[in-house]
């Protein structure tokens, strides 16, 4: 076939069906709206146990379709619940719920997305990853039931009340030896064992808090795990918080060296988790204790997750001395010297924790 007439039957061809695809009816089902998910209500009680006396508020959010649900706590600063609803959009519902303040202050709704909520649960204190449930309940398109969002949200027990005088005498203190038994946990470069330096310096604090006339519980006093042999983490953890709760000590000393993978990093820091408003003062004073110890840099305090900090019903820190993987700071971890001044700088502290948190004047 000659090229031009090629072109020409082929444009024809193309004239055709382009007619043959504008003429063909359009499916009407393709312009209908996709029906959306929304939260159409939202409503709040307040549950208490019959056999315990326990409270637990349930908040329920209905939904008019399927969704997703994720759930979150914030507690390290202003404690919160944060629960992301997945497949649906926040509909014509208040943006926000006052409550009580006994379990929980309020609730807020955002949009975050087409189809995506999320829900901000402020809370007047802390409370335990076993406190709250998240859950989404079937509906039944058919029978007008709608999906429901639940939320439960326990009221945690309260906390013991604080009083504190100054001066180290009398006072009861947990210390805590990082690691034991078949738990080394770091290793430096020339084989010193954090198990081992936390014990001897956990033994020198020890021995100088008695002096000052405290009473130390110690959770170990030799190389060993806390619960049982090959326990698990739980186990072991579980079993130093109780050696502070169980004997109703004032605070919890926890004691650990770190360790990171550039062997240049150093320094001490310490570790809080905001419980009550003692926990940040004693992690201040004892960091500031210890600063400056042989020249160690100072890497502050910070909140932190840690449970010995969370499980202790008491002030409670825990304190990184210094860097095993750092081959200097190692030295000094191993040195009877440095362990000394080390548990020095944490006695000094603590006696200064007892100082200021009297001047506060206040009970928790």
């Amino acid at each position: 076939m000659p090229m031009k007439k090629f072109w020409f039957v082929l444009v024809i061809l193309v004239s055709l069906l382009s007619q043959q695809v504008w003429a063909a009816p359009l499916d009407s089902s393709l312009l209908a709206p996709t029906p959306s998910v929304q939260i159409s209500s939202i409503r709040y009680a307040v549950h208490t146990d019959s056999a315990t006396g326990g409270k637990s508020l349930r908040v329920v959010l209905d939904v008019n379709g399927p969704v997703k649900v994720t759930a979150s706590s914030n507690m390290l600063q202003d404690p919160q619940l944060v629960i992301t609803i997945q497949g649906a959009s926040v509909g014509s519902v208040a943006n926000s719920v006052v409550f009580d303040g006994s379990i929980a202050k309020d609730l807020t709704i955002l949009q975050t997305g087409k189809t995506e909520s999320q829900i901000t649960v402020n809370l007047p204190q802390i409370i335990d990853d076993s406190d709250y449930q998240v859950s989404v309940l079937p509906g039944d398109t058919a029978a007008n039931k709608p999906f429901r969002v639940v939320i439960d949200i326990d009221k945690p027990l309260p906390l013991p009340e604080f009083t504190f005088t100054p001066g180290l005498r009398g006072k009861r203190i947990a210390i805590d030896p990082g690691h034991g038994g078949s738990d080394v946990g770091a290793i430096g470069p020339n084989g010193i064992q954090e198990k081992v330096v936390t014990l001897g310096v956990a033994m020198k604090v020890k021995a100088l808090l008695e002096q000052a006339g405290a009473k130390v519980y110690m959770t170990r006093t030799d190389d060993r795990d806390v619960f049982a042999p090959n326990d698990t983490a739980s186990e072991e953890l579980g079993a130093r918080s109780e050696v502070g709760n169980k004997n109703q000590v004032d605070i919890f000393v926890d004691i650990h060296a770190n360790s990171f993978a550039n062997p240049q990093v150093g320094g001490t820091g310490t570790y809080y988790f905001k419980k009550s408003m003692y926990d940040k003062l004693l992690a201040k004073t004892i960091q500031n204790g210890v600063c400056g110890v042989y020249g160690l840099a100072d890497r502050g305090i910070y909140p932190a997750n840690f449970y010995v900090l969370k499980h202790t019903n008491m002030p409670a820190i825990l304190i990184e001395m210094a860097f095993l993987s750092n081959p200097n700071e190692e030295k000094l971890l191993a040195a009877p010297a440095f362990q000394q001044q080390m548990a020095q700088g944490i006695v000094s502290g603590i006696d200064n924790f007892f100082t200021q948190a009297a001047k506060l004047g206040v009970s928790n």
